[in-house]
Parts: C-alpha cells; structure tokens; sequence
C-alpha cells in the first residue's frame, strides 16, 4: 500500500518497491520510507509565493476602485456652486431686495403704488408738531366719541346723504375754479351735477349725477395758484382745522369767498348794498348758522371714517408724518390732473 502526497513525495510500505528520482533524499525509517525531492519542493513555494504576491496586488487595488467610485458620490462637483450663486442672485425679487434693503422713510399708509416721493418743506415742525397734538388729542377726547356716538344713531345711508348735500353746497367754488385754469369741459360737468342732483338728488342728497357718468376732478382755489405756477411754501398746522401748506391756507380762504353762500345766504363777508337771507345786522345768528353747519359737517365726515382713521392711527408710528406725507402727496396729484 502507498499514498502519493505530490507527484515526486511518496509513502511506501515495506516490501514495496518505490519510485526515485534524481536528486531525491532517502530517509528510513522503521516500516516507512519517505522519499522527497528537493528541487520540486522549490518550485511550489516559489509558486505559492507568487500567488500570494497577486493576490495582495489584486485586493489592494479592488479596495483603491472602491474608495474612488464612493468619492464623487459623497461630494457635489464644485463648479456648480458659482453659477448657481450667481444665477440666484441675477434672479433674486424686487420683494426679496426690498427686505435685505429696509427703507429708513417712516411707513406712509395713504401712500399709493408707483407714487414719486416729494419734498416735504416743513420749516415750522416744532410748532406745527404741537399743533397736530393738540388737534389730535380733541379728536381723540371730543370728537371721536361724538362721532361714534353720532354713528351709532344715524345710518350709514343717512350719512352719505348729508356728505352728498353738502358737497353739492360747494359747487360754487369748484366751477370759477374750472374756469380760472381754463377747463370748460370740467365747468360744464360741474354745472350738470349740481342741476341733476339738486333736483333729481333731492337738493344733493343723492349723488345721481354720478351714474350718468358726470364725473371730474374738483377743483378748488389752492390748485388755480399751483396750475399758475404758485409754489406749495412751508407745511402749516392749523388749531381744529385741517393741514395745509401756505399756498393752500391762502386757497382756503379763496373758497370761501367764492362761495355765495358766505355773503348771501349766512353772511360772514358783508358786502354793502347785497341783500342775504339773514340780515347783516344779525351777526350772531349767521355765525351760528355757519358755526353750527361746519360742526355737523366734521361729525359727519368723522362718523363716515371712523375705521379708517382706528386703522392708520394703529397702523403708523409717526402720525404726524405720515399725515404730512399723504396731504402734500394728495396736493401734488391733484394739481398734476
């Protein structure tokens, strides 16, 4: 019997003849040969040690394919960065520059869309401040509750008719006012409104003129100045009346004497010779009349805009300002139709 570990290593047993080649090494032994030839192991571990040589090449370089294929995977490509930077920004909104770029101008909340900021030349401000406060706090402490007071009993509809009323009473001074810039056509409509709503309107209470379509900017003394070249002048702020600069203040007053009512009906402009309806001699009564009638007419007015003014007054944090900005602005546009 005998095993063959190689092709040149043998194991025999005794008695039997075994196989030797050149070179081969005999060693005995009791009952065992064993035979093994030295050259030939010299050749397997040589290559046995040139498989271990590749296959430690072959693992190092899988684990180098490995380690590169993962890599661009984790990591975005760095040159797309700046352009989409740069595409962002060239893209960014009105909106979003508007908020990186807060205006230091006070929050105007009678300003319209696409209006262009003016000068506000308010050289009395310290005085003119003291003033708004003090109109401010009549309104909020006699006015305003008179108002609700008065909104709470009158309706709504009611008081649209009273404002209408006495708008049409001041259609005097905005006709002369047509003339004097030369505009025929708002003359003309001005004369058709105050005809149809005296009559039709019942003596101004309702507006009916407006659904015929006969409608144009008012017109008043302040805007003839400023269409002749007249400039504004200082901001001025009046006790219990409304803001003005110095050419309207000067306009105001032009209104009043264009008004025929003033020096016909309850005269506060006595002209010797002109009869009114309350005698020239009755001072007292037609200041009351015209006291008592301008009273009604702000209570009125007052009444109709009571949100609005809660609105602005919440909503703003300079008053004063913002109330400057939205008249000189409403002045500027009138003038420019």
């Amino acid at each position: 019997m005998h095993l063959v570990i190689g092709p040149h290593i043998w194991y025999s047993a005794p008695g039997i003849v075994s196989e030797a080649t050149s070179g081969a090494v005999e060693t005995g032994q009791q009952g065992m040969t064993i035979k093994i030839d030295h050259k030939t192991t010299d050749q397997r571990a040589m290559r046995f040690g040139i498989f271990i040589a590749v296959a430690v090449l072959l693992l190092s370089g899988c684990a180098g394919r490995t380690g590169s294929t993962t890599a661009p995977i984790a990591t975005p490509e760095r040159s797309a960065a700046p352009v989409l930077l740069a595409d962002a920004s060239a893209k960014s909104s009105p909106v979003s520059d508007a908020m990186e770029k807060p205006s230091d101008e006070p929050f105007d909340p009678f300003a319209k869309a696409g209006e262009e900021g003016i000068e506000e030349y308010d050289p009395w401000e310290p005085l003119n401040t003291k003033i708004f406060e003090f109109n401010r706090q009549v309104d909020r402490w006699v006015l305003k509750p008179v108002a609700q007071g008065y909104n709470f009993v009158m309706p709504d509809p009611v008081q649209i008719g009273i404002s209408n009323f006495f708008y049409n009473l001041r259609f005097p001074p905005r006709f002369f006012n047509n003339i004097f810039q030369g505009k025929a056509k708002g003359a003309g409509i001005e004369v058709g409104r105050f005809l149809v709503n005296s009559t039709a309107g019942v003596g101004g209470l309702f507006d009916v003129a407006q659904h015929l379509d006969l409608k144009t900017p008012e017109e008043d003394t302040g805007q003839t100045l400023g269409f002749y070249g007249v400039k504004p002048g200082p901001y001025v702020v009046l006790p219990l009346l409304p803001p003005f600069n110095l050419r309207d203040l000067v306009g105001f007053v032009g209104d009043i004497a264009l008004n025929p009512i003033n020096w016909l009906v309850a005269p506060i402009i006595e002209i010797d010779g002109v009869p009114s309806v309350i005698a020239h001699k009755n001072r007292m009564t037609s200041s009351m009349v015209q006291l008592g009638g301008r009273v009604f007419e702000i209570v009125n007015d007052r009444s109709l805009n009571l949100e609005k003014f809660q609105g602005v007054e919440e909503a703003t944090l300079d008053l004063y300002a913002a109330v400057r900005n939205a008249y000189l602005q409403k002045r500027a546009r009138a003038i420019r139709e």
